[in-house]
């Protein structure tokens, strides 16, 4: 039976250094202080907002929101950017991606309008380039530095180790990659286009799967003494639920194949995603540090 790297301990370990950290700042006179920027009610948003409001009131961080409508203009959603760049009371932005459809042209533009200082979610390119070429500019994206939470928190040592990244996306397989590499571990990144991913993974001696489709990870991909980070949030139609019925998340893992065989597994549920919000707290923490 594998060891479940639960991110609840991580995620508590994490509150509790941020919350002497936000009482230090706010003894220095400094409010740690995160901007949220929300283009429409998109549920999705609003659910993550309320989790990422309490969360920060949780470890001492302040919000304030920027509301729009879903209708908003480009050149409304600048002037916020704007507004928020010039306030330094505010320390880190959260925006919500993607804009709704007519902003889509234009979404590279308005994210890159931010001070990449307060890109605490890893918007704009600089931030970005910070992560590709490991210098100090903005922040990495909050779920692939969960991952590196976890990791760490577990005590999972990444030097001389191969690890397989599933997934290329901006989001979470390239800066996976590149913090794996941070680590001094030797990195392939696998793809739809790669051949033989099954291989490769059975090879690896970390797996950070981020492909986003549903039981893609099964026995085949793994074998003992590997460390499984499972990212992705999929919805499986045929997955018992607490009320008695079927239906509920779950990763790219086939979670009764591969656990059984790998030495530890960060789950879906209670993984990386329980993580992710405390690590954005952490960078908005970090920028009002570098300031005060």
């Amino acid at each position: 039976m594998a060891k479940l790297l639960l991110g609840k301990e991580v995620t508590d370990a994490l509150n509790a250094s941020l919350q002497t950290r936000t009482a230090a700042l706010r003894e220095k006179g400094t409010v740690p202080t995160l901007g949220i920027i929300r283009v429409g009610a998109n549920p999705s948003d609003l659910s993550y907002e309320k989790g990422a409001v309490k969360r920060a009131e949780l470890v001492g961080v302040e919000v304030k929101k920027f509301e729009l409508p879903e209708d908003a203009s480009k050149e409304d959603v600048l002037a916020v950017i704007d507004q928020v760049n010039a306030d330094d009371s505010i320390h880190g932005v959260l925006m919500f991606r993607p804009l709704p459809k007519h902003l889509k042209a234009d979404q590279n533009e308005i994210c890159n309008r931010l001070d990449p200082k307060k890109d605490v979610d890893c918007m704009t390119h600089m931030s970005n380039a910070g992560v590709f070429e490991g210098l100090d500019l903005g922040y990495a994206p909050c779920t692939p530095a969960a991952c590196m939470e976890i990791l760490d928190y577990y005590g999972i040592d990444c030097k001389g180790k191969n690890a397989v990244v599933i997934g290329r996306s901006l989001v979470v397989g390239k800066p996976a990659a590149m913090m794996l590499m941070g680590k001094n571990a030797t990195v392939t990144v696998c793809h739809t286009k790669t051949v033989n991913t099954a291989e490769i993974c059975k090879n690896a001696d970390i797996i950070v799967s981020a492909a986003g489709v549903l039981n893609s990870l099964t026995r085949d991909y793994v074998r003992p003494g590997q460390v499984v980070i499972d990212v992705s949030i999929n919805w499986d139609a045929n997955k018992p639920n607490a009320k008695g019925g079927l239906g509920g998340i779950a990763g790219d893992a086939c979670f009764s194949e591969v656990e059984p065989i790998v030495d530890a597994i960060a789950p879906v549920p209670g993984g990386v995603g329980s993580v992710t919000t405390s690590v954005l707290m952490k960078h908005v923490v970090e920028a009002a540090e570098k300031r005060s």
